[in-house]
């Protein structure tokens, strides 16, 4: 069962990963009014990933592998959960902007504005940025090694 759920996990941060990569592409000045159900779906499929990652890394740290004891006191676990929970955060802004255009698009009020648009873009960037760490402090917390101490 462990390397099914480690699997799981990998193949659920891979699918956060797309689903971040496909809203950036997605989220440019080009970004019409027409464009913004895609981006929705691409969304809730992205808050699908996060929770498939969440309930599997928990899954690993409760069931399998070395136990919570080894993950809870390692630095690099608690910087890997810390990047997870920060991108969290920061996915909340582009949430409320894809559904504040789309409201604004239904009641015929036009495109996003490219300001809003750019700010929207620079937080997946942020939101890119931050993932492209968590596999680094994944390795460095399987092997024991602690980024500080």
């Amino acid at each position: 069962m462990e390397p099914l759920f480690a699997w799981l996990h990998f193949v659920a941060m891979l699918a956060l990963g797309s689903t971040l990569v496909a809203e950036l592409v997605l989220c440019t000045a080009s970004l019409r009014a027409a464009q913004l159900a895609a981006l929705l779906r691409v969304d809730s499929l992205y808050l699908l990933a996060a929770v498939a990652v969440l309930a599997t890394g928990l899954a690993r740290l409760i069931w399998f592998a070395k136990g919570p004891g080894f993950y809870l006191s390692n630095p690099s676990f608690q910087i890997k959960i810390g990047l997870f929970i920060a991108i969290g955060l920061l996915s909340l802004s582009p949430t409320r902007h894809y559904v504040r255009w789309r409201r604004a698009a239904r009641d015929g009020r036009g495109d996003p504005p490219p300001a809003e648009i750019a700010r929207v873009h620079r937080y997946l960037v942020a939101e890119l940025v931050l993932l492209a760490a968590m596999p680094l402090m994944a390795s460095l917390m399987a092997r024991g090694i602690a980024v500080w101490n």
